[in-house]
């Protein structure tokens, strides 16, 4: 029977790889920055990099890296152990602490990883009695918490105001004591944003919490880059937040909810990938002190229109070629190639011009749908962005996605 089962994950692997799915880990054999150094088939080759979470350019940034530094000599390497038996540290209710202040909410909590921090949520704070409505595009997070909790599950079509409020009237039809809407703030794969002034109309008029996830959001999006709900104005609607040091703040690891003291304190006793799962280690807690730090000041603002412009000119050039994109103003990029092979053609025809890029195909986005995200930084220089549209019309070309 071992046999049988060896031979089907075998057979599983040759039918991803003839399928053009395979998704490879290119190895860095440098910090994560605007240019990185890459081992491929034929050496290893330096790149810009163009498909990072990096949108600050904050990742080896000196003062990041020495928060990190100086907390691990300071409060040690880790805590083997979960917070509540003795893993908690003056640094980890500092993080806490800030990332609350930082995104408006009377108090926050830190989990392994923002996976965790939306998969602990739905679980503790809904029950049978409840209904949580969903976006269709929400990240996958979301989706297996959702399917971890007791409450009844409704799904509304992407950004779909009209499938929404559907939603909610079967949900108090049905009885629901408490109605949760949740939404990523910015669709990971498209870049667009969630309809979150639409979403807190029709959530005061039907009595429902608002939960967002903000990852592609949080350090850059909105006044002071404090996210979705800040940039539309509707900061004190959204009930729960979640995020990442992953991305904006630092690109270490590691996630958060940010909420109402009551709902934050719930979730230290009964959520269980906090409970169940180590505390971040201090060098985590430094970077991301000292990324929201620079991420609140004037510095801060300097590199969100950095971004902003370097976004701007990257889509004008990409148009200009005739390439197909999402529409939007995020600094995630998708340009649409819809055929994974040529998705994986294209990423390799940039490598070999030095640009640094990753093809999405199923199961991360749906069938016919691949493209390659590609995602600016304010650490890329105008002559970066330059370089990168020039090796896009190479390599369109040569793999017959432009004339």
């Amino acid at each position: 029977m071992l046999n049988v089962f060896y031979t089907r994950i075998e057979a599983t692997l040759r039918d991803i790889e003839s399928a053009g799915l395979t998704k490879r880990e290119r190895v860095m054999l440098t910090p994560q920055s605007e240019m990185v150094t890459i081992e491929t088939d034929s050496g290893s080759r330096q790149a810009l990099n163009f498909c990072a979470n990096n949108y600050l350019g904050l990742a080896n940034d000196p003062r990041v890296v020495e928060g990190a530094i100086e907390a691990t000599r300071k409060w040690g390497a880790g805590l083997a152990s979960v917070r509540f038996i003795c893993g908690t540290q003056e640094i980890h209710k500092e993080l806490e602490a800030s990332i609350a202040a930082y995104l408006g909410y009377e108090d926050a909590i830190l989990f392994a990883a923002a996976f965790d921090a939306n998969g602990g949520i739905f679980e503790t704070l809904l029950g049978e009695d409840d209904a949580v409505i969903s976006d269709s595009l929400n990240h996958a997070s979301i989706i297996d918490g959702v399917r971890l909790s007791k409450a009844k599950r409704f799904r509304f079509d992407n950004n779909d105001m009209n499938s929404l409020e559907q939603c909610l009237l079967t949900a108090r039809g049905d009885g629901a004591e408490t109605v949760l809407i949740v939404t990523d703030g910015v669709f990971s794969m498209d870049g667009s944003f969630a309809k979150l002034d639409e979403m807190a109309k029709l959530a005061k008029a039907h009595d429902a919490l608002i939960m967002v996830d903000d990852c592609h959001a949080t350090g850059f999006v909105g006044p002071k880059g404090a996210g979705t709900g800040a940039l539309f104005g509707v900061r004190d609607q959204i009930d729960i937040v979640t995020g990442t040091f992953g991305k904006a703040l630092g690109g270490a690891m590691g996630g958060f909810v940010a909420a109402r003291t009551s709902v934050v304190a719930l979730l230290r006793q009964k959520a269980r990938p906090y409970l169940f799962s180590n505390a971040l280690a201090p060098a985590i807690c430094g970077a991301s002190l000292a990324a929201i730090k620079i991420a609140q000041s004037k510095e801060g603002d300097m590199l969100r229109q950095k971004l902003t412009n370097n976004a701007m000119k990257f889509r004008a050039g990409l148009t200009a070629l005739g390439f197909e994109l999402l529409p939007g103003s995020h600094p995630i990029i998708p340009v649409m190639l819809h055929d994974a092979h040529k998705a994986v053609a294209m990423a390799s025809h940039l490598i070999d011009a030095g640009i640094f890029t990753t093809p999405f195909s199923f199961p991360v986005v749906p069938h016919g749908k691949a493209r390659i995200r590609t995602q600016i930084s304010a650490s890329h220089m105008p002559e970066h962005i330059d370089q990168a549209i020039a090796a896009f019309g190479i390599a369109g070309r040569a793999t017959g996605v432009l004339s």
